[in-house]
């Protein structure tokens, strides 16, 4: 890889990180039955697996993961801080960086991003992206609330419509973006 190409990368890894925090500039809307609000970042997720792969889509969630413990107030709502990632909302995050690697990873096994096969994208993100992260961020909402398992995963049902419009939004955004620029990233 030159370094013109290393140089472009790292520049889009930058700018998805950027829109990830723009996204948490939107307040949350607090659910009430569990302590875990509806919010538009986690549609950032998304996209960095659709547009930067599993490498540097997980390079831009893990960087703007690193940029919340340490404090800054990027998290929607304006939370920041390590104590987010032991709190109710901690599963979620950590389900966020490992969500690139499987999007990105099942995106390029099954040649997904072609312009062919978006339904094939769309159920990628749908079931990788929002299942894998709902499910996860469920089990540690039990262990950390001391909540029943499957009470945390039925509460979670509540942001599943969001979700799949957040999760649909991303797959024609990314896939006209990648129309427009060459992102050169392999997923």
């Amino acid at each position: 890889m030159t370094n013109q190409q290393q140089i472009k990368h790292l520049t889009q890894t930058a700018m998805v990180t950027a829109l990830i925090i723009v996204l948490g500039f939107f307040p949350g809307i607090p659910l009430g039955f569990i302590p875990v609000p509806i919010i538009l970042q986690n549609m950032g997720i998304f996209l960095a697996a659709e547009l930067l792969g599993r490498k540097y889509g997980t390079v831009a969630v893990g960087l703007f993961l690193a940029l919340a413990a340490l404090g800054l107030p990027i998290l929607s709502g304006g939370r920041g801080g390590a104590a987010v990632f032991v709190g109710p909302t901690g599963g979620y995050l950590a389900a966020w960086l490992l969500a690139p690697v499987l999007i990105g990873t099942l995106l390029q096994r099954t040649h997904a991003a072609e312009a062919q096969n978006w339904w094939r994208e769309l159920l990628i993100v749908w079931i990788a992206g929002i299942g894998f992260i709902d499910i996860v961020g469920a089990v540690w909402l039990a262990v950390q609330s001391n909540m029943a398992l499957p009470v945390a995963l039925l509460s979670n049902l509540a942001f599943i419509p969001g979700d799949l419009i957040k999760g649909t939004l991303a797959v024609v955004i990314a896939r006209r973006v990648r129309s427009v620029v060459d992102f050169g990233i392999p997923a």
